[in-house]
């Protein structure tokens, strides 16, 4: 090889396919840059400090009504007709043949030929001012309605698990779209610098079905997507430095790695080099506030009492202690997912005399505290608590293979639901929607995800048609091309 075709090679060899994004023509890479940096200056003399950490705190479109969000979804999907929606005329048709307008042109996951109708398994009576009906599967919680507002008629485009959590959550049932608390992190950065602005929390043993990508980044900088944190255990992996390695060392070494990452940022403008600059930087500030904040040791017995927690223990009522907490030290986004909610009555643990009853012993007790423990705290005000799976059941017992199951159970019904919410900025002991006589179809106040999307974004001051992101040639939003802003609901 001569001289010219050496230094030729030698040239080629830098020139990656992030080099060529950011000399074309068409500027993508610049593009991006401009989309991220655009969002992430404070209006001072300050570029390279915004420059380098993504997650400073943004202005919201409007005044909002809350500082952040605490989700609760209860995976698998429970039974509204068990818990909130009292419908005494599905008890007068337990044991009768479907109607045959129930059947004509619906796709069911799991039913084939003619069902049974099931009458509710739970006993209802009203509760508080409002008069809320809940059933005895949720005794504590039936002392806090007056603070809740229901939505009874929510639906959904999809009738199975994981694209009807994407729907929830990324607001497509398909993956690759970021997640709602990547979204409010991307529109309003990051209250507290020394916690992630997004934690998410498991319980019952699994995930859920749409995985891990329900709080990922999708086409957002990575820098936004959801951190798992544990209730048990190192609160993080890896956040302790190894044997050996005292803090300075740990600093020193992040410093030199971030110099080298700015360097690259400067030869080549990604905007993930940003990403691994302030996630560095974050691991370093969380080894201190991270592991205080994570520790419920430190909480009073009647606490512990109120809630039902066990410190040490991984489980959905510490994850509830665990959220407050985060809350309540600036984290804006907290996603908590407790796993083993389907009832289609296949097994004892899926059967709504059962399995649904457990479930919400192990439940009851601490999403009700949540909201009393925020309220005395003054942050209920602040704070936005979402309860919800992502659809309904059927009114119809479940029938697979043309043959009852054999425990009570129902399949999955995405034209009516209930989930609720308590907080800031909505109606307090209200209820919005009426399903059929049934419990089988919403016939008024019917609201769907994206509106729900767009509602949970005003609160927190943003507006869901103006938060976007320009990606393959298009802006793309949470609420997908839909979506309104329930205005019943608010206070």
């Amino acid at each position: 090889m001569n001289p010219f075709q050496q230094a030729t090679h030698d040239a080629l060899r830098y020139e990656t396919r992030r080099h060529f994004l950011k000399q074309c023509g068409s500027g993508l890479g610049a593009m991006a840059l401009t989309s991220l940096l655009g969002s992430c200056f404070s209006g001072k003399d300050d570029s390279a400090t915004a420059t380098i950490n993504p997650m400073l705190p943004k202005q919201p479109h409007f005044g909002a009504k809350i500082k952040s969000v605490i989700y609760l979804h209860m995976a698998g999907s429970p039974s509204q007709l068990e818990l909130f929606d009292h419908k005494p005329t599905l008890a007068k048709w337990h044991g009768q043949d479907c109607p045959a307008s129930f059947l004509e042109g619906k796709t069911f996951a799991f039913i084939r030929g003619v069902p049974k109708m099931l009458g509710p398994q739970g006993h209802f009576a009203q509760h508080g001012k409002s008069g809320a009906w809940v059933s005895d599967y949720l005794p504590h919680f039936q002392s806090v309605v007056d603070e809740v507002t229901f939505l009874k008629a929510m639906h959904t485009d999809q009738f199975n698990h994981a694209p009807a959590q994407l729907l929830m959550h990324t607001g497509s049932p398909r993956l690759g779209r970021p997640g709602m608390g990547t979204w409010v992190t991307y529109g309003l950065g990051a209250e507290n610098q020394n916690l992630p602005a997004f934690i998410v929390l498991t319980s019952g043993g699994k995930y859920p079905e749409a995985g891990k990508s329900i709080w990922g980044s999708g086409f957002l900088p990575s820098v936004y997507q959801g951190v798992q944190c544990r209730s048990a255990g190192e609160p993080v992996l890896f956040i302790e430095n190894p044997k050996g390695l005292d803090r300075d060392i740990r600093k020193a070494a992040i410093e030199t790695i971030n110099d080298l990452n700015r360097q690259e940022y400067d030869a080549y403008g990604d905007p993930e080099t940003l990403t691994r600059i302030a996630q560095y930087e974050l691991a370093f500030r969380m080894q201190t506030e991270v592991p205080e904040v994570m520790d419920t040791s430190r909480e009073s017995a009647a606490t512990h009492e109120l809630y039902g927690t066990t410190p040490g223990k991984v489980s959905f009522a510490n994850n509830c202690l665990l959220a407050r907490k985060l809350v309540e030290n600036g984290v804006r986004f907290v996603q908590l997912f407790d796993w083993g909610w389907d009832s289609h009555g296949s097994s004892s643990a899926e059967a709504l005399e059962i399995g649904l009853r457990n479930k919400c012993r192990e439940t009851d007790r601490a999403m009700t505290a949540l909201l009393m423990d925020l309220k005395q705290r003054g942050l209920l005000d602040q704070t936005l608590v979402v309860w919800s799976g992502e659809f309904g059941r059927t009114p119809m017992q479940e029938n697979r293979d043309n043959k009852p199951a054999p425990f009570m159970g129902r399949d999955h019904n995405p034209e009516a639901y209930t989930i609720w919410m308590a907080g800031g900025g909505l109606k307090k002991g209200f209820s919005l929607g009426e399903t059929d006589e049934l419990g089988y179809q919403g016939v008024s106040g019917r609201t769907h995800v994206h509106d729900f999307q767009a509602t949970v974004l005003h609160l927190l001051g943003l507006d869901h048609e103006k938060l976007t992101y320009q990606f393959q040639g298009r802006p793309f939003r949470l609420t997908d091309v839909s979506g309104k802003v329930i205005k019943e609901i608010l206070a």
